[in-house]
């Protein structure tokens, strides 16, 4: 097993764990659920952690696969840009509800306004680590690239 291998294995985990952390801290944001609300800040930061493996083996994939037919180098660039960004932007939704947890913790009033804060992060996050990942699948998967099939994809 490769890092290639290990990247596509563990890239799924921070876009799903990002959605799941959204809407669970989302219902309970919404419903007032202070369970809920927990529950889904410590999803978030569930995510953020969760997120560091498929970051830490994308330069060991990029190294795999930039040389095979097929494989454009500013595609590779386009997908490691986005998904730096998200992973920056989820980590700091994780940091975010650590800190909101925290509150929760000490019966802060204003632990409901850091979650809603873990919330937006999250959400924003989650866009970019799904665009991020769409990037990534065209690295290999031609068929999803725009232009398919035309010289110019190359």
């Amino acid at each position: 097993m490769n890092q290639a291998h290990i990247h596509l294995i563990v890239n799924h985990v921070p876009i799903v764990g990002s959605l799941f952390a959204t809407v669970l801290l989302g219902v309970g944001l919404l419903q007032k659920n202070g369970t809920l609300t927990k529950a889904g800040l410590v999803a978030v930061l569930a995510a953020g952690l969760l997120c560091l493996p498929a970051q830490l083996t994308g330069e060991g994939a990029a190294a795999i696969v930039q040389n095979l037919p097929r494989v454009s180098r500013a595609l590779i660039q386009n997908h490691a840009a986005a998904a730096e960004q998200g992973f920056w932007v989820l980590e700091s939704a994780a940091a975010l509800a650590l800190f909101g947890l925290l509150l929760l913790k000490n019966a802060s009033p204003r632990a409901r306004l850091l979650a809603l804060a873990a919330w937006a992060a999250a959400v924003l996050g989650f866009g970019l680590l799904a665009r991020a990942g769409n990037l990534g699948g065209q690295i290999r998967h031609t068929e999803i690239r725009d232009g398919f099939g035309t010289p110019d994809e190359l």
